[in-house]
């Protein structure tokens, strides 16, 4: 007896998400792609990296980037506090699959969310970027900014950042 319905109960079940504080703010990844979260270490700065690229750490001998998502999306720098830890991610960068660690303020909980928890992204109304939300899940009373990794993290947005950086030191 075979059944192949797979599909259809796949896209019904509720994922899971990994909810994190950015400067004062909710935010949300798919848990399949966080590797692991672990607490604040000293970052070795690199020169000429972006400025959302704070530099690397390393990781069980393994160099790994380290992005402040809050610098990225123009939401100011924060203190480093004893929750603020690194939420290391799985991304596709030019079609790679790469290791980065995003800065966090803290880190809350895993959020289970259904298809029904999960509104389009608003058209206003946020300090992120709408480019960079997949959609706004709903949890009882308030609303989790769910964030599309491989956009907020595209090389072309890095770069992006890195040109619009040495624009702007460049002329006045």
């Amino acid at each position: 007896m075979s059944t192949n319905t797979n599909t259809a109960t796949e896209v019904a079940r509720p994922a899971q998400y990994l909810g994190f504080s950015l400067a004062g703010e909710t935010y949300a990844i798919e848990l399949l792609r966080i590797r692991e979260i672990i607490e604040h270490v000293p970052i070795t700065r690199v020169p000429g990296m972006p400025p959302a690229v704070l530099g690397v750490i390393n990781l069980r001998g393994r160099v790994v980037p380290v992005v402040d998502l809050a610098v990225k999306m123009a939401l100011g720098p924060r203190p480093i506090t004893r929750w603020t830890c690194f939420v290391i991610v799985e991304a596709l960068l030019d079609g790679e699959r790469t290791t980065l660690g995003l800065l966090a303020d803290s880190v809350s909980e895993v959020i289970d969310l259904g298809p029904d928890d999960i509104e389009p992204p608003p058209a206003f109304g946020t300090r992120t970027p709408v480019e960079y939300l997949r959609g706004m899940g709903r949890q009882e009373q308030r609303f989790i900014l769910l964030l599309d990794l491989d956009r907020v993290l595209s090389t072309e947005e890095l770069l992006g950042l890195a040109a619009a950086a040495s624009n702007e030191g460049a002329g006045g």
